[in-house]
């Protein structure tokens, strides 16, 4: 079992990039395994990691179909729908109250909301 090459933060050769860098010049990883990892120390915690990926075998990213659009639209407004009242929300409905506003606080008046 080989191990990962690690560089310091900011000092890795070029040829790597991360996912995120990846992804602004057009390209995807590509099913290639990680080729190195940078660490960036920090005080009282373990480092931070970032993987990286060889660019000359990075893939072009996959174009966006119809299809993927549309399954991009009902994904998207399935996440606005109140699953209490079943209306759509006009926004995505937050994780920590599970439905929209108005079926939270019916009454109104909790935690400062005016009716």
């Amino acid at each position: 079992m080989s191990t990962l090459p690690v560089y310091r933060w900011r000092l890795a050769p070029d040829g790597y990039a991360t996912r995120r860098q990846l992804r602004s010049q057009g390209l995807r990883p590509g099913g290639q395994p990680v080729a190195a990892q940078l660490e960036r120390p920090r005080r009282r915690r373990g480092p931070l990691v970032a993987y990286l990926y060889r660019i000359d075998l990075a893939l072009p990213v996959r174009p966006m179909t119809p299809a993927r659009w549309a399954a991009l639209e009902r994904a998207n407004a399935a996440r606005r729908l109140c699953p209490a009242c079943r209306r759509d929300a006009g926004y995505v409905i937050p994780a920590s109250l599970g439905t929209c506003v108005p079926c939270a606080y019916p009454e109104g008046s909790r935690h400062g909301i005016a009716a």
